[in-house]
């Protein structure tokens, strides 16, 4: 952003754009890219400091829906943070009804019975150590006794959800993951085909005679969707072992499946062949194939760890299921009316260890909104978008009662700020730092006298406010990717503050 001198009669006009129309100060570029160097003759540099506490999100409510990518995995050995596991349950189902197997037209038949089957997960990424722990994994059905019907219509669960008795269920298969090979090609359908970035687990002898047992049941669960249901009730894919690392899948992507192996005859060759049972989601389910149900249940433990019980010069944020800080900047209560070039939120990393803050890398985003004052019944505790700064170049009301709360064209990040920047601390260690530009907001405070709230800080995988919408507003964080030490108010060296650029009236 490069810094250029004001004259003191543009500085008087902009005097005049606050003072005179301040209703339209959200639309002006004061504390954008109109910043004049700090003189101390004309303009000057005050630091505010921020008093922040811990917090933890518990119970975190943020729900996930089958289309969205899932995680799997362990953490182990995060000394800060504590430990997560990570395990998801799903149905892969036929993709149509009555089901068979093999090519009707082709008049093929099968032979033998089903040799085998595998369970296929499409590989989107991982966060954590990929290198000097391998990722152990268990499949179990999940059994029949499951109360309900936990792929119920529609309904979008949140991240401490796992349907009843999961864990009762038999192991049918298992594998030990090392990630830096799921990019190597792997040959399937006896060498005819090939998948790559696809975690396989070989399931059970036990499960393939489950399924060769079939023809010879009294009711047929190939003939629907709800008889197919009550035969198999989906898979629970758990992080039973070592790890340390999170793996990320998403479960209706093409290499989701469970490939069903066998051998068909068509007139007198036989063949290796194989048949796909997939995820049914919203786009290939219909009246009779109800959509698949989805579950990611992630649990957090930090207990006995610094997250849980942080110094006063520390805060800890961790994506979600994750943590947050409550931050008061008190002296703006009582600072006095000025010109605002620039009112930045600064807020640096605390470096730990090279390595370890390495592989648990830092959220690529954070994110500020504020405590709303006002009560309510149904929601007692209430929180609502910053003004004015979340984007300056679409209108938006943070206390409307429609759609317009939250800018309509997003966050403006380069604006506003919030995303992960690389520095060196005062000791020359790489850190990350974050700072959010709420000079708009600011601005409202010193001239209006308006309600300065306290601030809250956090991580988010998506956003929602339920007193307006019961809506998820996606944020740029992946799932319970990130976590990072980062200063408080009082910390020495690493020290959270309000830095503000201004000239006086």
């Amino acid at each position: 952003m490069q810094k250029r001198i004001l004259s003191i009669a543009f500085i008087a006009f902009l005097f005049s754009i606050i003072f005179i129309g301040c209703s339209k100060l959200d639309t002006t570029d004061i504390g954008s890219d109109l910043l004049p160097a700090v003189d101390n003759v004309n303009t000057f540099e005050e630091i505010l400091t921020i008093n922040a506490t811990q917090g933890v999100f518990n119970p975190d409510t943020t729900k996930l829906n089958g289309l969205e990518d899932h995680v799997l995995g362990t953490i182990n050995n995060d000394p800060l943070f504590g430990t997560t596991t990570a395990d998801i349950y799903a149905e892969f189902k036929p993709t149509f009804y009555p089901y068979y197997y093999g090519n009707v037209s082709a008049r093929d038949t099968l032979v033998g019975g089903i040799d085998s089957v595998v369970l296929g997960l499409s590989y989107k990424g991982f966060w954590g150590d990929s290198i000097n722990t391998p990722l152990q994994l268990q499949v179990k059905e999940i059994p029949p006794s499951t109360g309900g019907l936990w792929d119920s219509l529609g309904i979008n669960k949140e991240l401490n959800y796992a349907p009843v008795n999961r864990n009762s269920g038999v192991v049918i298969g298992s594998s030990t993951i090392n990630i830096a090979s799921l990019g190597n090609y792997v040959k399937i359908g006896n060498g005819k085909d090939s998948v790559k970035n696809q975690v396989r687990i070989k399931l059970s002898q036990s499960f393939v005679n489950g399924f060769n047992s079939i023809d010879t049941n009294a009711t047929n669960p190939y003939k629907s969707d709800s008889l197919f249901r009550v035969f198999k009730k989906g898979f629970a894919i758990i992080a039973n072992g070592t790890g340390n690392g999170l793996l990320y899948t998403n479960l209706t992507d093409s290499s989701s499946r469970l490939e069903i192996h066998y051998k068909r005859k068509i007139g007198a060759v036989i063949d290796t062949t194989y048949s796909l049972f997939k995820l049914s989601n919203f786009s290939n389910a219909t009246a009779a194939i109800r959509p698949s149900s989805t579950a990611n249940n992630i649990i957090r433990n930090r207990s006995g760890f610094p997250v849980s019980n942080p110094p006063a010069s520390e805060i800890y944020l961790q994506t979600t299921p994750g943590t947050y800080a409550n931050l008061r900047i008190p002296a703006l209560d009582t600072l006095s009316n000025r010109i605002i070039h620039r009112a930045e939120i600064i807020i640096d990393q605390v470096p730990f260890n090279t390595q370890t803050d390495g592989y648990f890398s830092a959220p690529d985003y954070l994110y500020l909104d504020l405590k709303d004052s006002s009560t309510s019944p149904t929601f007692p505790e209430k929180w609502k978008p910053l003004y004015f700064d979340l984007n300056p170049n679409t209108a938006y009301d943070p206390d409307s009662k429609v759609n317009t709360y939250f800018p309509g064209g997003g966050i403006d990040f380069l604006y506003y700020g919030g995303y992960a920047r690389n520095k060196k601390d005062v000791f020359g260690n790489p850190i990350k730092y974050y700072n959010f530009n709420i000079t708009r907001y600011v601005q409202q405070i010193v001239t209006k006298h308006t309600n300065n709230y306290t601030l809250r800080l956090q991580a988010p995988y998506n956003l929602i406010y339920p007193q307006y919408l019961p809506n998820y507003i996606p944020y740029n964080n992946r799932l319970a990717y990130g976590r990072v030490k980062v200063g408080s108010g009082t910390n020495l060296n690493y020290k959270m503050r309000l830095r503000i650029v201004y000239s006086k009236i």
